[in-house]
Formats: C-alpha cells, structure tokens, sequence
C-alpha cells in the first residue's frame, strides 16, 4: 500500500506515521529528511533548499519529485510506503501520480491555533527524528530521545512567524492536493486529537487495520 499523510505543518504526520510503519510494514518516506541530507551535504543545491525551509518556503516541485520517486524505487519500497507530507502541491500530486500511484490519502486536520501552539513547543531527535512537545508529548527524560537515546532539539522553522507564513502557503498551495485526492476517491479525513492515541486508533481505521495500543 503507497499511503501518504497530509496536513498542515505541525498536524502530526510524522508522529502518525510511525505508527503506520509498525501497522503496516513499510518504510517511512519523509521529504523533510530527504531534504535535511541534502542540506548536509553542503552544496549549492542544500544550501537554497535550507533558505528555503528556513524562510518558510516551498522547496521546487521538480526538485522534491525527483527525490520521492527515487526513493520510491528503492527495493523496500516494494510492497509499499508511507509518504510523510507528500505530495504539497498539486503539481507534485499530478507527477509522482504518472509514476507510483497513491493508493490512499489520510489528511490530518488540526486548526491553525492549535497548529501554531503545537509547533513553538515543538522538538525533534537529531537522529531518528521522531517529533515530540513540551506539553502535549514530552520525552521521558528531558532532552533524550524515547526512541534512540540521541538529542532532541527544535527546529528553526518552528519559529511563531515562520510558522504562522508556513501556514499562508499550506492553505494556498496544498490544500488543492486534497481535492485532487476526493476526485479520485481516496481521500480518508482525520480530525486531530490532543492525545496521540486518539488520533491513531482514527488512523488506523482510515487504513483499515486493528487498533492496539500496545
């Protein structure tokens, strides 16, 4: 199954996606990762795309394309995957649709408030990148990551104006990819919860598969 989460910056996706990868057995693609070891690499390309997402901005459909459906190819991705904020746009929808067909959509639907509150509290393991909040889902001890012991840290782009033009440009840009995805008939809503458990078990029955929060 080829799966991909949408929804607003801060909606949750990354957090969903884990635990759809332990549903359902697939790989995790997220573009935020693609692009971070882009930016890593320290070349000309990595270093628009970091003034890009530092700024709030879209990275270039052709460019963000081009990474998924390459990565797509790899062999785990073989029985499927779950595409973590992809596609944004709905020229990304329409490509990677020529290529590797998205099977169903999940678009997590949280506020632009209750975005903006989740995102200043916001913080991310350095390695895993698994995202937690100093409210609504901290560590268990302060600054370590539950999943593999590294650094948590937060983002520049969780800054409250950056977040609040990211949310400009989400409303503008990609939510027509929601549209494009009900036209096709495989748009699944998901309301998001406070509590993470309650928007897995909504999660799990969009894909269809038993809810266990075990």
């Amino acid at each position: 199954m080829l799966c991909t989460i949408l929804g607003a910056p801060g909606a949750g996706k990354g957090t969903q996606a884990l635990f759809l990868k332990d549903k359902l057995g697939v790989p995790i693609i997220a573009t935020g990762n693609l692009l971070r070891d882009a930016m890593k690499a320290e070349t000309e390309l990595g270093k628009s795309i970091k003034d890009a997402m530092n700024s709030g901005h879209l990275v270039p459909d052709d460019l963000i394309v081009d990474l998924v459906s390459k990565r797509l190819a790899e062999e785990d991705c073989k029985n499927g995957a779950i595409l973590d904020g992809f596609p944004r746009t709905l020229a990304q929808a329409e490509a990677i649709d020529k290529i590797f067909p998205v099977d169903i959509a999940i678009s997590i639907e949280v506020s632009d408030e209750e975005i903006i509150s989740r995102l200043t509290g916001r913080e991310i393991c350095t390695k895993c990148q698994a995202t937690y909040h100093v409210e609504y889902n901290p560590t268990s001890v302060p600054g370590i990551c539950d999943r593999c012991g590294a650094m948590i840290t937060r983002r520049n782009d969780d800054d409250r104006e950056i977040v609040k033009e990211r949310l400009v440009i989400y409303h503008s840009e990609t939510e027509p990819v929601k549209k494009h995805y009900e036209d096709l008939g495989k748009l699944k809503i998901v309301v998001g919860q406070k509590e993470v458990a309650d928007t897995q078990r909504l999660m799990a029955e969009a894909v269809g598969v038993k809810y266990d929060n075990n």
